[in-house]
């Protein structure tokens, strides 16, 4: 049935490969939650599906479960209590190898039909998704659905065909022949086949679980390796239906479901340490905090480690043409998911001496004013506050918040509650702005997780992409923004920031933010800065994930025949 799969799907694989050659827009999965698109009944069904699981344990039925774990909540404040598998490694990890024995021998096509096919179920349940990336991490509803569904299954997607392109690469056969005198010849029939790594690990986020999870996931799984998805403990739902859909797909194509296998733990109770440094375990991806990325990179020296972790974002204001679309466009990307993604900006720095508009120099504190303003008016509607806003995925990430506006600075705008007018009990929060020096570099220059902005006042652009550029390189760093209207300042940033391996967005406005990475066409994550070691999605994030080895085999000369 592998095999059909790979027909049925071969266009979207097509379109996907093409994409990446183009960097043009493409999107295989639709991010409009339309019931023209995904049927009439689409959202209810969904609701209805994510409703059905509350208060029940996710069944898996996978070896090694030794008992349940149940550490999730939402951040909207209603009760979830779904139980999932707690897993003894020494069960599950042989049967991750012995699933892989004939995985690994299937053929590239067979592998990707599959993969495809678990995309294009994914795709189908992008409602049931939303709702389950919504309660876990905090999203608001169309973030949930696009993010979680459509954009995760692209990101997917593209690193799925980055891995049919790398191992298509050699041909599977070929014959060799070599002239060795004048009379004699050696031919040789070669073939090649991919060889995995081993099991890969893919720990999952608490606030992306699927965008970031699924091109390791997919990466890995095409190229023959089993994958043990391990979840985060706060985010566990979205990544245990991939997993549950995943091996839906494998055993009907005939394969053993434990090429793919469901690792749960708790915050009191981890497994991830011992995870990821066993002996099977060929490649680890991960996505969180600095400490254990480090530790990871550290440790699991056995296998192949894919990194991405912490970093501080930048925004340098030197001038704009129109202050209302910078400012508009500056409010929602700091108001977004309430500053919970690894793209957020944290630091905006502006020259003490103002900004260049069309109506000449506007000063540093009016600057501010004017950014401060755009927040409040931003939010101030208390729907499109809720949406954007979302909920905030961790209790840690308030109280981080409420630390930054005692540790040092002016407060040009209190971090405030922000009541929910469907889910009274959510955990909602506007941003934090506090107004810096260059000089208080402590407070600026290290990733403050979550509603946290600051100000930084420098002397002038130069130091303001100095100051930025520096920041990335020593602490990591995966976008920033610039707003001028001198080309001479673009060609500086351009070549600061690239030199830093960080993402820039020049004078954006309308409905584009600095936020977003689009599959297909963005890096996300440049891997050249301490923010992470690899990028979604390029080819050294796939390549590495196989080998290439050999068989040779003479061709014996043909026999003539006698004369009559």
């Amino acid at each position: 049935m592998s095999d059909s799969f790979f027909d049925a799907h071969r266009a979207t694989l097509e379109g996907a490969l093409a994409a990446i050659d183009d960097r043009g827009f493409w999107a295989a999965y639709p991010e409009v939650p339309s019931k023209r698109i995904y049927g009439e009944t689409a959202r209810e069904d969904g609701m209805a599906a994510w409703k059905s699981r509350l208060g029940k344990p996710f069944e898996v039925d996978q070896p090694g479960v030794v008992g349940t774990v149940a550490a999730e909540t939402s951040p909207y404040g209603i009760a979830t209590d779904i139980s999932y598998p707690s897993i003894d490694l020494n069960q599950l990890l042989p049967a991750a190898v012995a699933a892989m024995d004939t995985w690994k021998r299937a053929s590239i096509e067979d592998r990707v039909g599959v993969c495809l096919e678990i995309l294009h179920r994914l795709n189908r349940r992008s409602f049931e998704m939303a709702f389950a990336v919504m309660h876990t991490t905090g999203q608001g509803f169309m973030m949930a659905f696009q993010a979680g569904g459509p954009h995760a299954q692209d990101r997917g997607l593209e690193a799925l065909a980055m891995a049919y392109r790398a191992m298509k690469a050699c041909p599977a056969s070929a014959t060799w022949t070599k002239q060795v005198s004048k009379t004699e010849t050696i031919t040789l029939n070669k073939s090649w086949r991919i060889v995995p790594r081993g099991v890969a690990v893919n720990i999952g986020c608490s606030t992306f679980p699927t965008w970031n999870g699924y091109p390791g996931l997919f990466a890995s799984l095409a190229t023959g390796n089993a994958v043990v998805v391990k979840p985060h403990p706060g985010a566990v739902l979205p990544l245990a239906i991939t997993v549950e859909i995943a091996r839906d797909v494998l055993a009907e194509a005939g394969f053993d479901p434990n090429v793919v296998t469901l690792a749960c733990d708790t915050q009191d109770a981890p497994v991830a340490q011992d995870l990821v440094v066993h002996d099977s375990v060929g490649i680890v991806d991960f996505t969180g905090g600095n400490a254990f990325g480090d530790w990871i990179e550290a440790n699991a020296t056995q296998a192949k480690v894919y990194t991405e972790k912490a970093g501080v974002n930048a925004v340098v204001l030197d001038g704009c043409d129109d202050l209302r679309a910078m400012t508009g466009n500056l409010a929602f990307s700091l108001s977004l998911y309430s500053g919970q993604m690894c793209t957020t900006p944290q630091n905006i720095f502006i020259p003490e001496d103002g900004i260049d508009t069309p109506d000449g120099r506007m000063s540093f504190d009016d600057t501010c004013a004017a950014i401060v303003k755009a927040v409040d008016w931003f939010l101030s509607d208390p729907a499109r506050a809720n949406e954007v806003l979302g909920a905030v995925q961790s209790p840690a990430t308030v109280q981080r918040q409420g630390s930054a506006k005692t540790a040092g600075g002016t407060m040009l705008r209190d971090c405030t509650p922000v009541p929910h007018e469907h889910f009274p009990d959510a955990r909602v929060s506007s941003p934090l702005i506090m107004q810096v020096d260059a000089a208080d570099a402590a407070l600026y220059q290290q990733e403050c997780f979550g509603p946290v902005v600051y100000i930084v006042k420098t002397g002038s652009t130069c130091e303001s992409i100095t100051q930025a550029a520096d920041t990335a390189k020593a602490k990591g760093g995966l976008t920033a923004a610039l707003w001028t209207r001198d080309d001479r300042v673009i060609d500086a940033a351009t070549d600061a920031f690239g030199d830093a391996g960080v993402a820039l967005s020049v004078n954006l406005a309308g409905q584009i933010w600095m936020n977003q990475s689009a599959a297909f066409s963005d890096f996300h994550v440049s891997g050249a800065n301490p923010a992470g070691n690899a990028t979604l999605c390029d080819m050294a994030f796939v390549a590495d994930r196989f080998r290439t080895v050999a068989t040779r085999i003479p061709v014996a000369a043909p026999v003539e025949e006698a004369a009559c």
